[in-house]
């Protein structure tokens, strides 16, 4: 894979999570329930987010856009694998591996930056309560999410552009459920982690020189979703990609896989509303004002 693509590769072969045939159905039935409810949870997330006026804050906005991401990068893989267990053969052609690689990349670089972002915001609600709404201003925030996905955008279409001129000797099977070609990703992961360990390091100062422990619960508490869902993404990818070489198989690395790409989806709008009070009091009102409304229809 070092030479210009003058071959004539119009498909690959995606050897799926399993070869074995009884598998195939509880396979299918467990990951089509993930899938079901990581829609239903991310979606949920943004309407929830667009509709409570008490959400509508910095933090909130940027999760938003964190539930929107994990929607779409989920999407990218998850039919694709679903269909894997109802066929015998499952190919795939050519352009649809560099689509799916594309939009693959384009939104799992945002989110590590867009962690990366939520980490800031979380240092300046800690460190520099007082000008938090000054600092985080709307149009900071937008200006944020631009680079965010200016930053996926441009690293997705620099890896997919490489990997589409290169040439593809030998067998044309991807030992894979999915089109992962992600060595790609340790590049940009290094940049978000180095400026998430030093937000870390700063929040973590600024709560230790606080000195009641109501406070420093309290200042914990504020980040503790985020730094959840930084060391479960971060922890994945690194698990996958910077273990030397000869300590990897490939059935850890489909169990990895499946943890960054159809797990962590699911998991994030759960961290958010089980350990965020104002989340769980948004959706209290909401499901309330659905029961009142219900009531309303009854009798009339």
């Amino acid at each position: 894979m070092t030479t210009l693509n003058h071959s004539s590769v119009s498909e690959f072969i995606l050897e799926g999570l399993t070869k074995c045939p009884e598998l195939q159905l509880p396979l299918f039935l467990l990951f089509l329930g993930i899938y079901v409810v990581t829609v239903v949870g991310n979606l949920g997330m943004i309407f929830l987010i667009a509709t409570s006026s008490q959400l509508h804050s910095p933090m909130y906005y940027f999760l938003s856009h964190l539930s929107f991401i994990d929607l779409c990068y989920s999407s990218v893989i998850t039919p694709k694998m679903l269909v894997s267990f109802v066929l015998e053969k499952n190919v795939i052609s050519f352009q649809e591996c560099m689509a799916q690689l594309y939009f693959f990349l384009i939104f799992v670089i945002a989110e590590g930056y867009l962690l990366t972002a939520m980490a800031y915001d979380r240092y300046v609600a800690i460190c520099s309560p007082l000008l938090y709404n000054i600092i985080m201003s709307h149009r900071v925030c937008s200006i944020m999410m631009g680079v965010v996905y200016s930053l996926g955008l441009f690293g997705a279409t620099v890896h997919t552009t490489r990997m589409s001129m290169l040439s593809f000797c030998g067998s044309h099977v991807i030992s894979h459920y999915f089109c992962d070609i992600l060595p790609l990703l340790r590049v940009n992961t290094l940049a978000p982690t180095l400026a998430l360990l030093f937000s870390y390091a700063f929040i973590f100062s600024s709560i230790l020189h606080i000195h009641s422990i109501k406070g420093r619960s309290k200042a914990f508490g504020t980040c503790s979703s985020h730094l959840m869902a930084v060391v479960i993404f971060f922890g994945s990818i690194t698990f996958m990609y910077f273990k030397p070489p000869s300590s990897n198989t490939m059935e850890q690395e489909k169990v990895s896989s499946i943890f960054y790409t159809t797990v962590i989806p699911m998991l994030n709008p759960l961290i958010y509303s089980l350990r965020n009070k104002d989340v769980k009091n948004a959706l209290r009102k909401v499901l309330r004002g659905n029961h009142f409304l219900s009531n309303d229809k009854l009798f009339s």
